[in-house]
């Protein structure tokens, strides 16, 4: 009588544990569902199990064996983060996964898997038709198309033997029809991502990338949760006429934040305002009236740009040229990639702009409006002097 009355009231005290759990988890207005993923801090570990705290009511345990290494040490420390997956409720134990498909993982496990959505791991084997071959825990196989592998086709070559978290998509026939997708874990990675960069990220802000596609317009760039456009306007200060000579796949950047919207889902990065404005030097190194070694870059119809560095060009008109014969084109008398001597005549720091001539030409009348530069005092020409001396002769008459 006594045994019976002790086996009742334990299961009516387990009946009342778990009413009280579960209306403790309704008032926090959370209820987990299978497949949840959720931060959790690590609160002890032990040989079987660790126990979590997932902000709940109640601790979560993990599987000790997930967190180790391969020589069953503790990958994390007590207080550290990590991101589980809620497999089950019983009891007012919250049971919870990293991943599903280690060691000797069954086909049930990835049939519970694939209906609460836990991720698997996995690794590519050989390339098939349409896709790859995945091994799975417990010698499973599964099928991976190539358009769910989350890599670009010039990377096929490399894809066999990398280990790589699944979502479980297809499983159907007892496993027979098995289909994986890691591009549905990059997807959502991407998105959470996304999601944090939506709070934290402001234009203006410099941040880390890389070139993902190139064009003659400009390269695209993923930060890591968004890809935006680096127009080749703003890869560099100075003028660039093949990109594909600046830039390459895969190339790691750091660029500053330029245009940011979201609701468009349109970004724009640049290059060049991560780097000195060569600007800074005109009209400290870069000076009026003062000559400097240039190099033709452009020629246009109404003169002909002059590099003297990177980011700093000026203009030589096409009145300049020709040494005083008038030219119908600047490609009359230059061509592009020629070295030349050019003195400055004018800066206009308000719009950016610099205006050429050729060394030698200082003195023009144009070069006088421009510079303090005091007309030569030379001798001049043979045909100089017989004009002086017939002026003076005519004067003493």
């Amino acid at each position: 009588m006594n045994e019976e009355f002790t086996d009742a009231h334990e299961e009516s005290e387990d009946e009342n544990f778990a009413a009280m759990f579960e209306e403790s988890i309704a008032r926090m207005g959370t209820k987990l569902q299978p497949g949840m993923q959720v931060e959790a801090s690590i609160l002890q570990i032990g040989p079987e199990w660790t126990f979590l705290d997932v902000g709940q009511k109640g601790e979560g345990v993990l599987s000790s064996a997930e967190i180790q290494d391969e020589e069953g040490n503790p990958k994390y420390a007590l207080e550290d983060k990590i991101s589980v997956y809620f497999v089950s409720r019983a009891g007012g134990e919250l049971r919870f996964t990293t991943k599903i498909g280690g060691g000797s993982s069954g086909l049930e496990q990835y049939e519970s898997a694939h209906a609460s959505g836990i991720p698997v791991e996995g690794t590519f084997e050989a390339e098939t038709k349409g896709g790859f071959t995945v091994k799975l825990g417990g010698n499973v196989r599964a099928f991976c198309p190539f358009s769910q592998s989350g890599f670009r086709r010039d990377e096929t070559e490399s894809i066999p033997g990398r280990s790589v978290s699944f979502r479980i998509t297809q499983f159907g026939e007892r496993g027979r029809n098995f289909v994986v997708s890691h591009r549905a874990i990059l997807e959502e990675e991407r998105e959470r991502q996304r999601e944090e960069l939506r709070n934290t990220l402001k234009e203006g802000m410099v941040v880390k990338g890389h070139v993902t596609n190139i064009r003659d317009f400009g390269a695209f760039v993923d930060i890591g949760g968004i890809e935006g456009l680096l127009p080749i306007s703003e890869v560099s200060y100075g003028r660039i006429e093949d990109i594909n000579q600046v830039l390459s796949i895969d190339q790691e950047l750091e660029v500053a934040v330029k245009k940011l919207d979201w609701e468009s889902n349109r970004f724009s990065f640049s290059l060049r305002d991560t780097q000195a404005d060569p600007w800074q030097k005109v009209g400290t190194i870069y000076k009026e009236g003062q000559q400097y070694p240039g190099v033709v870059s452009r020629l246009a119809p109404f003169g002909a740009f002059i590099t003297l560095e990177d980011g700093i060009d000026g203009l030589l008109h096409i009145s300049k040229l020709g040494e005083g014969k008038r030219i119908a084109h600047p490609q009359d008398v230059l061509k592009v990639g020629e070295n030349i001597q050019v003195s400055i005549e004018k800066i206009d720091p308000d719009e950016r702009r610099i205006s050429l001539v050729p060394t030698g030409q200082e003195s023009d009348a144009g070069a006088k409006s421009y510079t303090d530069a005091a007309p030569s005092a030379g001798l001049g020409t043979l045909g100089d002097l017989l004009k002086e001396s017939q002026r003076k002769k005519g004067n003493k008459k």
